[in-house]
């Protein structure tokens, strides 16, 4: 026979199963969500993730871009073919998409177009360089400074990796106790 503070029991334990699933769920990544979408078109992404920040033309597709910048270290590409379908879903802002880079071959748009808009610019005066920078965690782990030099000319000419500044622990804060 079953009593009713078994049946509380065995509804409260459903429920947390649901909350907990719920909750796996929400905390899934927007690459895994992004590459469920792979075949669709830009219409199921955009109802996913919203309308794009940044749309540049790649390899004969779009390539729409989902930055966090200005502090964040993400930024989410959604590649789409010529004919309008999803092919790829990715977080662009890491050390293996930065290794694509080719120095003296890449321009200010090819960065632009596979990185989206930098988080900073700098122009060194003695080097009559360019410079375009993006946060990202270097190796998946560390906080760190993407650089781009360009020339006069915007020809990729160095890239360089460096702490981000943001995150050192003997850098003054405004707020800081």
């Amino acid at each position: 026979m079953e009593t009713a503070v078994m049946r509380a029991m065995r509804w409260l334990a459903v429920a947390c199963a649901a909350a907990a699933m719920a909750g796996c769920a929400a905390l899934e990544s927007p690459v895994t969500k992004g590459q469920r979408l792979i075949g669709g078109d830009a219409a199921a992404v955009q109802a996913q993730f919203g309308p794009p920040r940044e749309s540049y033309p790649l390899d004969g597709g779009t390539r729409w871009l989902y930055p966090t910048q200005l502090y964040g270290q993400f930024t989410y590409a959604a590649d789409f073919d010529a004919a309008g379908k999803l092919v790829a879903f990715r977080q662009v802002l890491r050390s293996l998409e930065f290794a694509q880079a080719r120095v003296d071959v890449w321009t200010r748009d090819d960065v632009l177009h596979h990185f989206g808009k930098p988080v900073e610019t700098a122009y060194f005066s003695r080097m009559d360089r360019l410079v375009w920078s993006y946060r990202f965690k270097s190796d998946d782990v560390w906080p760190s400074l993407m650089h781009f030099y360009f020339d006069p000319a915007g020809v990729l000419r160095l890239t360089q990796i460096t702490p981000d500044p943001l995150y050192d622990p003997d850098r003054p804060r405004v707020f800081h106790r």
